[in-house]
């Protein structure tokens, strides 16, 4: 029986990147949750360390919705690692603060989420690994920095910050 099946002329990218990403993504889950976090709440505590940021900032940041960022928020609050504060600059706004608990947490996760990304490169050779860091780069800031429009948007990619 003849494949009906176009051939393919290049190979599969989103396959590959999408897979590369999902392993990755369960490593960091696995390694995170040794610590009781998740990558959400990592996200949180360490870009509300950086800055005053409000939920709706940190949410943009870590491409969450509404809900998802207040259920994150309330885990990190019962945990005693963040609290919600009203905001120096605009009394009307409210912060995501994070406790001091909350930083030393952050500096443990920062720290497995670098060697989870250093493991992931160390696995290829030195001149491979540059390539790949170069050319991810010039992806995402390149041909692959805006997302097409279209009926049916697919998730966005956490944003670079």
């Amino acid at each position: 029986m003849t494949s009906m099946a176009p051939a393919r002329t290049e190979p599969d990218l989103s396959y590959l990147l999408d897979h590369t990403s999902h392993v990755l993504r369960t490593r960091m889950a696995a390694r995170l949750g040794e610590i009781g976090l998740t990558a959400r709440m990592h996200c949180v505590l360490v870009h509300a360390l950086e800055e005053e940021r409000t939920q709706a900032q940190l949410a943009e940041i870590g491409d969450m919705d509404k809900t998802t960022m207040v259920v994150t928020v309330d885990a990190l609050e019962k945990a005693g690692l963040a609290e919600r504060r009203p905001s120096s600059t605009d009394r009307r706004a409210r912060i995501i603060a994070v406790t001091e608990k909350g930083a030393e947490v952050a500096g443990q996760s920062q720290r497995i989420v670098d060697s989870v990304h250093e493991d992931a490169l160390a696995s290829l050779p030195a001149k491979d690994r540059d390539a790949l860091l170069h050319a991810l780069n010039l992806l995402a800031t390149g041909h692959l920095e805006t997302p097409a429009e279209g009926p049916h948007n697919a998730r966005r990619a956490r944003q670079a910050k």
